[in-house]
């Protein structure tokens, strides 16, 4: 990786992936997660992204994009433990694919950075119109959000796992919030953050970070940044008390039953790697203990997984289940836990989770999104591993370590969503 450094906040980083036949581009915009801005973030992607100095409507964007050869532009919010990120996607055809020699990625750079520092404003405001819109979208978004139980249910149980932190707010913002913006007030607020936030760009494919330097210059030379820092996460420690229990009814014909643990390990511990290998084991994939056991043999559940949340400390266990099968289901779940602290654990499952782990690593080289997000969460961490690191610590994780890292997890949160009827 190739990195350039243009100011204290802002920074081009290029990865070369020659590999395939585009490039990318991502811009990330770091803030802290927090109540009051929450609903801002998130509609503040979609209404820059909508017109800029160089296109300045939806229709000339378009146009603009269908020129470089059919690229494309998203724009979004994502979440990275507190750390709200207001979030620009970009990809065109390489330059050495172009017929007429044109410079691409330097014209896709362009349109991006022009949505981010040259949005369209009238008299110091948001065009109302199109900010109505995208309030309406963002709703949407929200609803569409609840309406997904599995993904809703697993949100949940992260949120009552991390309360009390601003890891339990939601990226979508409120349905309260996004109400309560009016164009004016987004308007001031993108003022006030822009040029005092950290901004990191990842130029995924065949690029010259050089050049791309050159064009993020001409955009924001003139502009004067206050230095800020990438927003920091801590995990979640707490005594071990009493489980956090929490029931929601809802018109679901399935359970929905999850459990947060928490790690307290975090990414920088030297038991890190022994951490996602036993989240491997326990249930990240069809080699896993609980797909396995508590989904195959026992058919307690449609599906049962166990995902990490490494910057704040949380494993959540996920599993769809009938209302009736709720305890038999909880015990399994805790009876595969104990075998893993045990260290039962059988050279094939050992193996399988391992080379799974190995695998999704290796798959990050043909996916430039997935490079860009794995190197920018390792800066976020602090942990600044190479794809070639992870992988050579994964291998050298043994069965006793995996056990080791079991014995550190704490029930801490049971979520169940179940039907009205079954209250």
């Amino acid at each position: 990786m190739q990195s350039v450094k243009i100011n204290n906040n802002l920074s081009v980083n290029v990865i070369s992936m020659t590999k395939l036949k585009t490039t990318s581009v991502g811009v990330y915009i770091h803030r802290p997660l927090c109540e009051s801005d929450a609903s801002y973030n998130a509609l503040l992607p979609p209404v820059l992204k909508s017109g800029n100095k160089l296109c300045p409507d939806r229709e000339s964007v378009a146009k603009y994009l269908e020129n470089l050869y059919g690229a494309s532009m998203g724009a979004t919010t994502l979440k990275r433990g507190e750390d709200h990120i207001i979030y620009f996607d970009a990809e065109t055809i390489s330059d050495c694919y172009a017929p007429e020699g044109e410079k691409l990625v330097s014209d896709l750079l362009r349109i991006v950075l022009s949505s981010i520092f040259e949005p369209v404003e009238i008299n110091g405001t948001f065009d109302e119109k199109i900010v109505e819109q995208e309030k309406v979208n963002a709703i949407d978004k929200l609803d569409a959000f609840v309406n997904d139980k599995r993904s809703y249910a697993s949100s949940r149980c992260q949120q009552e796992t991390a309360r009390g932190t601003n890891f339990a707010i939601l990226r979508y913002g409120t349905r309260e919030g996004l109400s309560s913006i009016t164009a004016k007030s987004l308007y001031d607020y993108y003022k006030s953050i822009i040029t005092s936030s950290v901004i990191d760009i990842y130029i995924c494919g065949d690029a010259d970070a050089a050049a791309a330097a050159e064009v993020v210059r001409e955009y924001t030379d003139k502009l004067s940044f206050t230095d800020a820092e990438i927003p920091k996460t801590e995990i979640i420690s707490r005594l071990q008390g009493d489980v956090h229990k929490v029931t929601e009814e809802m018109d679901v014909a399935q359970g929905k039953l999850a459990l947060g643990f928490l790690t307290n390990i975090k990414p920088s511990d030297s038991d890190y790697d022994a951490l996602i290998v036993f989240n491997s084991v326990f249930g990240a994939g069809a080699h896993s203990k609980l797909f396995n056991n508590v989904r195959e043999k026992l058919s307690l559940c449609y599906y049962a997984s166990s995902q990490v949340e490494r910057a704040k400390g949380i494993i959540t266990v996920n599993a769809g289940i009938e209302f009736e099968n709720f305890k038999k289901a909880y015990d399994e779940i805790l009876v595969q836990l104990e075998e893993i602290r045990k260290g039962n654990i059988s050279d094939d499952e050992f193996n399988a989770s391992v080379s799974a782990l190995v695998n999704t690593f290796n798959s990050y080289y043909d996916d430039q999104r997935a490079m860009a997000t794995f190197s920018l969460v390792e800066k976020v961490n602090g942990t600044n591993r190479t794809v070639e690191e992870c992988i050579e610590r994964v291998k050298r994780v043994t069965v006793d370590e995996v056990a080791a890292a079991a014995n550190k997890l704490q029930l801490d949160t049971v979520y169940f969503l179940k039907g009205k009827e079954n209250a």
